[in-house]
């Protein structure tokens, strides 16, 4: 297998976030005056896609949905301490940037700003030789567009890119481009779940990934 460049996804691949997430919409939906009993379990299996689509799948009714981001991204460092690295994050990291020859990025359908800023506060930044945040004009996963966009970036072919995150937007943005894809079991969906969108590899701990690099 030629790899040379391993692109991650970031909530639920890298970072436990789930609780900064949920509250940061609760107290945004709070602001707006929207009255929502957000179910927290519900929630957190939609982790990773479109607030649009979660907000249209929970029936919670949300104006303007400009006004919602700009609030949403504004609180959202006020319940950063409740997000966490998932173990093994950094080991994986650090190996994969000793190997010279392996181009690693981030992508996150998180805004650019807010993507650089919460890499940056977990001392991930120097790990990325690219971070790949939601772009005007670019679609978000699961479209191939804006993986295809990273590999440009980085000079690298997708069929030599895996792709590594925690729900079916990563694998099916993978296979989308032609490239490897792998799914980690420890994040916002199950096992079985991931195994329905059948992934190259299914990981889960991070401690193993070095394992089928090689």
């Amino acid at each position: 297998m030629n790899v040379e460049h391993i692109c991650f996804d970031l909530d639920g691949t890298l970072v436990q976030s789930s609780k900064t997430i949920y509250k940061a919409t609760l107290k945004t939906l709070l602001e707006l005056n929207i009255a929502t009993g957000l179910p927290e379990d519900k929630f957190n299996e939609m982790i990773g896609l479109h607030f649009i689509d979660i907000f249209n799948e929970l029936k919670i009714t949300v104006p303007d949905f400009e006004e919602f981001i700009g609030i949403y991204k504004e609180v959202y460092f006020d319940f950063i301490e409740d997000s966490n690295l998932y173990p093994f994050v950094e080991e994986t990291l650090s190996l994969l940037k000793e190997k010279n020859n392996t181009k690693v990025s981030l992508l996150t359908t998180k805004s650019q700003d807010q993507a650089d800023r919460i890499v940056r506060y977990f001392h991930l930044h120097r790990y990325f030789d690219f971070v790949m945040g939601r772009r005007e004009g670019i679609a978000h996963k699961p479209s191939a567009e804006p993986l295809l966009f990273v590999c440009e970036q980085l000079n690298v072919k997708s069929k030599s890119s895996m792709i590594v995150g925690d729900t079916e937007l990563d694998i099916l943005c993978g296979k989308n481009s032609g490239a490897i894809t792998c799914g980690v079991t420890y994040g916002y969906r199950t096992k079985e779940n991931l195994k329905g969108y059948d992934p190259d590899y299914l990981l889960d701990s991070l401690d193993k990934f070095n394992s089928i690099l090689e």
